[in-house]
């Protein structure tokens, strides 16, 4: 659906035979209005197809950023999914899982061809995305991390992940997270 704003030069209430200029919502505003996150630019020069969800980021949530923004938005846990990065034989390496879940870490070795898998240093973690803890999405990183997307995800015609900051979440097809962030799939969730 294209939605449009309607700006005017003068106050509306004053007669005017101008043509009033129509700017497309999804042209202009979208990442300006909302987020301008390097995620949601990742998204916008792709022209992927995305839907953003901003919620309130101070959600009381005692389990988890994911979990709070479940409990924010009112959406399905196994369809909302957490980026996690890891270091798999001393590679720093992205996992997507559902927020329903936990990262197995030797399934996610075995995925990307590793013996030993760890969470990595929060610290690192934001140095090598860009982003900060809570806010991590596998898309418009800093650096270009191999990435393991949780196969469940094909389960759903869309999906939920960080867009790049606390308090916003971005829907996308699987396909397109998997395609934008050359990420391979497999069974990483437990």
């Amino acid at each position: 659906m294209l939605e449009t704003v309607l700006l005017t030069a003068r106050p509306t209430a004053a007669p005017s035979c101008r043509i009033p200029f129509v700017v497309p919502v999804w042209r202009s505003l979208q990442s300006r209005a909302v987020a301008a996150t390097p995620a949601v630019r990742t998204l916008e020069q792709a022209k992927v197809a995305h839907t953003l969800h901003p919620y309130d980021a101070g959600h009381p949530a005692e389990a988890g950023y994911g979990e709070a923004a479940v409990a924010a938005l009112g959406v399905d846990a196994r369809q909302l999914f957490k980026t996690l990065v890891t270091v798999v034989d001393g590679a720093l390496t992205v996992a997507v899982v559902p927020v329903a879940t936990t990262l197995d870490l030797k399934a996610l070795a075995a995925a990307v061809g590793g013996r030993k898998a760890a969470m990595a240093d929060p610290a690192d973690a934001e140095r090598a995305t860009g982003y900060v803890r809570g806010g991590i999405s596998p898309l418009g990183q800093r650096k270009s991390l191999p990435t393991v997307v949780d196969s469940t995800a094909s389960d759903f015609p869309t999906v939920l992940v960080s867009a790049g900051r606390r308090g916003l979440q971005v829907e996308l097809s699987p396909a397109d997270l998997v395609r934008l962030t050359r990420a391979r799939t497999a069974p990483i969730g437990r």
